[in-house]
């Protein structure tokens, strides 16, 4: 299918233009917690849907991370944003480090949050079967948070996350971007890359941690750094926005120095 802009919010006026992208349980919504924090001074944040999710919903796809990627490059072109830095979390990430393969002399800076390896993940048959089912099974998608995020978060929490996740996505699209970001090995594009690349993790997610990270994005990006949040699990926008923002804003202003 051809590539089609993204449903986004435009936030800021800055100069740095900047996309970010959700991960597999939410919609542009995932960056709510942070949006207060922004600098809209320097960055023109674009917050985007991809397709399955948010005011995409019902649009038509492969669901695929390459997809993704060129949907974002869509959007950039009807923006007028010749160059761009690209923050993804988790599955974002995937689509974020796609958009690197595709079009390195675009790209700015690279941020994932939490992001999955461009060499995608290899789940245990047990694990499969709990992610598989999440496309149907809210106890499944609750599950997932819990893990990814040590075990302690608040009912209420989980309970919110939950029931974001089921209201934003439809059920086939969200199955069918499993696939991709799970199972897409496309490391062999983007090793070598001199983009900088900055990656955040939490300390208490034991699915995309620091060692993880270190042998996948800091072997793929000449220029890789990694921050480990010590009270974040995999979805630090909610866990520890304050810190995320200080840490990814401090990097992609690092240009400029």
């Amino acid at each position: 299918m051809a590539a089609v802009p993204l449903p986004h919010t435009l936030l800021g006026s800055g100069p740095h233009k900047v996309f970010a992208v959700h991960g597999w349980l939410a919609d542009r919504d995932a960056y709510a917690a942070v949006r207060a924090v922004l600098d809209l001074e320097s960055f023109t944040y674009a917050l985007v849907d991809l397709r399955g999710y948010g005011q995409a919903r019902e649009e038509a796809g492969a669901y695929t991370t390459r997809e993704g990627a060129a949907d974002l490059i869509a959007t950039a072109d009807r923006l007028g944003w010749d160059r761009f830095s690209v923050i993804g979390h988790s599955m974002g990430g995937a689509v974020a480090q796609r958009v690197v393969a595709a079009v390195p002399e675009r790209m700015r800076r690279l941020v994932g949050v939490s992001p999955v390896p461009a060499a995608g993940v290899a789940l245990p048959p047990g694990q499969w079967e709990l992610f598989a089912s999440a496309a149907e099974l809210a106890e499944s998608r609750r599950t997932i948070l819990d893990l990814t995020t040590g075990g302690f978060r608040p009912a209420a929490w989980l309970d919110r996350m939950v029931g974001r996740s089921i209201e934003c996505a439809d059920p086939k699209a969200f199955r069918a971007w499993l696939d991709s970001w799970a199972r897409d090995d496309f490391h062999a594009d983007v090793e070598g890359s001199t983009v900088p690349a900055l990656a955040v993790v939490g300390a208490l997610d034991p699915a995309i941690g620091a060692e993880l990270t270190r042998q996948t994005w800091g072997r793929c990006f000449v220029r890789a750094e990694i921050v480990e949040l010590a009270a974040a699990g995999h979805y630090a926008m909610d866990e520890t926005p304050l810190e995320l923002v200080r840490v990814v804003e401090d990097f992609l202003r690092a240009e400029q120095l």
